[in-house]
């Protein structure tokens, strides 16, 4: 896909957010797989330990005959691999390079960073570990493993009234933010980011949501990772201000 200036214009659709003005506090959110992580985890591991069925599946999610939750536990349920195997090949995924100092940014400004994800708890976590990020808050889907290579896919935070069936409702942690009292900046890539990006406050987008935004007018600044995210968090928060006094 051709990258994106972090210079480029912001979007700004006067109306659409339904919050109050008054100054509140601000959290971020951000996905993982394809934002944090340079390559998708649950792709990474059904190309290493799938077989056709998984593939299958994925098709079916493709043409919208199923949701994400369905997908995601047929295709963990197909997996063959040790724990040890397993871990291995969670190890070979990459991070953004940014993506560390980015969180250190945030921090020094008094902002939390969470990730939201509709992938796998146990592979965000040993990356996470891996790079000194341990103390990051991470929701969610829940993989265990069953023994003699199998593996099961749980969803504690799904939404049985979600419109996209997915595993994660994101839109859900994004609404208990909000009436906590927070600004939510959303940071995403991909269709597990279409609903929520509906309903943040403020949206750091790429690949396919960046196209998403722009296709449906969402306030949003276009980033290529965490790179351009670090050099527009200030604009960034001082323009929505400015827009909202």
């Amino acid at each position: 896909m051709k990258t994106i200036s972090p210079s480029q214009p912001v979007v700004y659709v006067p109306g659409h957010h339904k919050r109050p003005p008054h100054e509140l506090s601000w959290v971020i959110l951000s996905d993982f797989d394809g934002t944090i992580s340079r390559q998708d985890v649950t792709d990474t591991l059904i190309d290493a330990f799938g077989n056709e069925r998984c593939r299958e599946l994925e098709s079916r999610w493709e043409a919208g005959e199923i949701g994400s939750r369905e997908c995601m536990a047929g295709q963990i349920a197909e997996l063959r691999a040790s724990p040890a195997e397993l871990d291995a090949c969670i190890d070979s995924i990459s991070l953004d390079p940014d993506f560390a100092d980015f969180v250190g940014d945030a921090k020094t400004r008094g902002l939390e960073v969470r990730i939201l994800s509709d992938g796998l708890d146990r592979a965000i976590h040993r990356l996470l570990h891996q790079h000194d990020l341990a103390h990051l808050q991470v929701t969610a889907n829940k993989l265990s493993y069953r023994g003699q290579g199998r593996w099961h896919l749980d969803f504690p935070y799904a939404d049985p009234d979600c419109r996209k069936r997915s595993g994660h409702c994101k839109c859900m942690q994004l609404e208990r933010c909000q009436q906590a009292g927070e600004h939510v900046l959303y940071i995403g890539d991909g269709s597990s980011d279409f609903c929520v990006s509906g309903e943040a406050d403020m949206i750091f987008a790429k690949d396919k949501l960046l196209s998403y935004c722009q296709q449906h007018h969402l306030y949003h600044h276009a980033i290529h990772g965490f790179a351009a995210a670090r050099a527009l968090l200030d604009q960034a928060l001082s323009l929505h201000r400015e827009r909202r006094a």
